[in-house]
């Protein structure tokens, strides 16, 4: 689909919310959704897109849509893609009433910030994956409990300063390299893996179609920038997204029924100070003391990267 394709495709969630000015989630829900022309249910584990979509009594969403607690999306979108299928293996007249004209082309997309995913939807998130159930997973990733006031989760880099993880005389922010989800989740062995960003919308477009294509359980993340949290002006949220895909913090690939494809290169690798200088979540590492701490995050980032050029032959 083209820019003007998924500009004409019907509204899924609707503006009017009460997500922050600046946030990346309605622009990756919205993005998602138009990617994907069937009808689709939408299963929302909690976190802020959950909350702020749905303020009782009112809600943004267009489509069937589900909330579930942190932990038990993908368990829950389980039961749902299986009780579909009882269903459709049903003849028409044999099905309840609501039931006889439902369409044989319904899609199944879950949303999970990170804390959702990470941390506390692991174990749901595996078991789903090892089923083989198809839907698609979709992690927005702002790297910390953002819903509950900025607490580290497994995805809050080394250096960042949270409630929980708080810069000062003693320790520097999170002490802890981040987790790689999209490594933990490729080693499920499923047809489709990726990373993407708002920053690349093409790519991302066009990772959400080739995920609805494969059989069985398909994962994107998506990286999505918090400016609330993270401190950066609220207009700079794909600015943050671009920078964190050109220091090579946030690399943009995919793996498709087991061949993996490095989408984006920088044609010139920003240095990951840039990245840092960026955001007040890291303004403590710029004390010349902090140096040190900054040249292991460059190599470390390095040294990934390097390994996914390799995979790419």
């Amino acid at each position: 689909m083209n820019l003007k394709d998924l500009a004409q495709q019907p509204e899924k969630i609707t503006s009017g919310h009460r997500l922050c000015a600046g946030c990346a989630e309605p622009i990756i829900a919205k993005l998602v959704l138009a990617s994907i022309k069937d009808p689709v249910v939408v299963i929302n584990a909690t976190g802020c897109l959950e909350v702020a979509t749905t303020i009782y009594p009112y809600t943004a969403w267009k489509i069937p849509w589900m909330h579930n607690a942190f932990e038990n999306a993908p368990a829950t979108v389980s039961g749902i893609i299986e009780a579909y299928n009882v269903i459709l293996r049903k003849k028409p007249s044999a099905r309840p009433k609501w039931a006889r004209n439902l369409p044989r082309n319904i899609k199944f997309a879950v949303f999970s910030g990170d804390g959702g995913s990470y941390d506390i939807g692991l174990q749901s998130l595996s078991g789903a994956l090892e089923r083989g159930h198809k839907f698609l997973y979709v992690c927005y990733d702002n790297e910390a409990y953002m819903n509950t006031g900025n607490q580290r989760s497994g995805a809050t880099p080394l250096g960042s300063s949270t409630t929980t993880s708080p810069a000062g005389k003693v320790k520097q922010g999170k002490e802890e390299w981040r987790k790689d989800l999209t490594a933990i989740v490729e080693g499920h062995h499923i047809n489709y893996v990726a990373q993407a960003s708002i920053f690349h919308w093409a790519d991302l477009s066009k990772k959400v179609q080739r995920a609805m294509e494969v059989n069985g359980p398909s994962f994107i993340n998506v990286m999505s920038p918090c400016q609330r949290s993270w401190g950066f002006d609220p207009s700079q949220t794909v600015q943050i997204a671009k920078l964190a895909v050109e220091t090579n913090f946030w690399p943009l690939y995919e793996i498709n029924n087991g061949k993996f494809t490095l989408n984006y290169e920088p044609r010139k690798r920003t240095p990951i100070i840039e990245w840092i200088k960026s955001q007040k979540r890291f303004k403590h590492l710029l004390k010349p003391e902090n140096k040190k701490i900054i040249e292991r995050i460059q190599e470390h980032i390095d040294k990934q990267f390097e390994t996914l050029r390799k995979r790419q032959g």
